[in-house]
């Protein structure tokens, strides 16, 4: 008989660690925090959204958002741009930019290392039960945003891949 609280454990130390390993090379590969990292990434994949978007990605409140890309500024990472409307559009500089490709490299090779231990069939069947464990966060969170936050988007889209957050979203709105 399979032990689900056991495996749901492991998940979790798995989880947990894994995060630790990449996010760390990441911010360290970009010399920001955590938040800062999704930031780059997010505004690199769709720049000249407001702060309060921004925020809302990278799970922070307006006023953390507004600090956070206050010390992008300072760094030289971000830029703000007045629009026609009363909100600030957030885009990323040319150093912005790189360190966001540096960032989603660093956190690339981690996690290739990491699948790189598995051979070939487990690597498969990791990937399809990653799928089907990304289109349940994606139920819980209700964004694929803030789920695809630090998510090198041209990996999953590449070649044919289908996304599997883009496509859980896409089903929710019923296309």
């Amino acid at each position: 008989m399979h032990d689900t609280r056991r495996t749901a454990n492991l998940l979790g130390a798995a989880a947990l660690a894994v995060t630790d390993l990449t996010l760390g090379g990441a911010t360290a590969a970009a010399g920001v925090s955590g938040s800062g990292a999704a930031a780059l990434v997010v505004l690199s994949a769709d720049p000249g959204i407001s702060v309060t978007e921004l925020g809302r990605r990278v799970g922070l409140t307006q006023s953390a958002a507004a600090r956070m890309v206050e010390a992008l500024e300072a760094r030289g990472l971000v830029e703000r741009r007045p629009t026609l409307g009363k909100w600030v559009a957030v885009h990323p500089t040319d150093a912005g930019r790189a360190a966001s490709a540096d960032l989603l490299h660093a956190r690339g090779d981690r996690l290739t290392a990491l699948v790189d231990v598995l051979p070939p069939a487990d690597q498969e069947t990791l990937a399809h039960a990653l799928d089907r464990l990304l289109r349940a966060v994606y139920a819980e969170v209700g964004s694929a945003q803030r789920v695809c936050r630090l998510c090198d988007r041209l990996c999953c889209t590449e070649a044919g891949a289908i996304c599997p957050v883009g496509q859980a979203e896409r089903d929710d709105a019923g296309g």
